[in-house]
């Protein structure tokens, strides 16, 4: 929804699509590769027009993006509708970044901690957000926190449950706790948030979500004067 409201004040018309649809990561990282092309193959059915049209698609969660970037090609070599959306898929900072003049943002003073998703750093390797985070005037910190142990369902797994928080307890759990209370901490990973959900009394926010709060704050700044 923030993410929503976030395209549309920068003067976009956002389609969401109807029906449920699915990266398949979670069948991808089991070894059910079948199953996840299968659900890949109706993802890019169900998109065909939206890739057609060559409309920009613009994706949350980092894990997902990276399945268009690169896994998908991989499973999909001679689908050219693969290619295409691997080649139109945005994250939202990175849309941001290349498809507006984000000059002109509104400021947030606020301080701010980053934790930076791993898949992220792996294949889509850019810093659009810290631009973005930097335009929006914020005081922050990108940890070198490394994987937040969640790492999508392993973190659930009963017997990677104690490998999960001492990987979490190395640098990210202990910084979030330790964080200022009027501190903001931003992941962009489902997982990542979810993590510091279950260990922490603090929620993490999308960067979506700390545009819209600044989109927010100016708005209300208006009405008061």
């Amino acid at each position: 929804q923030a993410a929503v409201e976030v395209l549309e004040a920068a003067g976009f018309q956002v389609i969401v699509p109807s029906q449920p649809l699915c990266c398949g990561r979670p069948l991808y990282d089991f070894g059910l590769l079948p199953r996840a092309t299968r659900l890949l193959k109706q993802t890019i059915a169900a998109l065909r027009p939206i890739i057609a049209a060559g409309v920009p698609v613009v994706g949350l969660e980092p894990s997902c993006v990276a399945v268009f970037r690169d896994e998908m090609t991989n499973l999909l070599p001679d689908d050219q509708d693969a290619r295409r959306l691997s080649q139109q898929t945005y994250l939202l900072t990175e849309f941001l970044e290349t498809k507006t003049d984000f000059a002109h943002l509104p400021k947030l003073q606020r301080r701010a901690i980053v934790h930076d998703h791993c898949h992220k750093k792996a294949v889509i390797k850019k810093d659009d957000e810290w631009k973005l985070l930097k335009q929006l005037g914020l005081d922050f910190e990108v940890l070198d926190s490394g994987c937040c142990g969640m790492a999508g369902s392993f973190g659930f797994v009963k017997e990677h449950y104690e490998l999960s928080l001492k990987i979490g307890e190395l640098v990210l759990l202990p910084a979030v706790r330790e964080a200022p209370e009027d501190t903001l901490i931003i992941a962009d990973g489902f997982s990542c948030r979810e993590q510091i959900a279950q260990t922490t009394k603090r929620r993490a926010l999308h960067s979506a979500e700390v545009i819209q709060m600044a989109i927010n704050s100016a708005t209300n700044d208006l009405k008061d004067q």
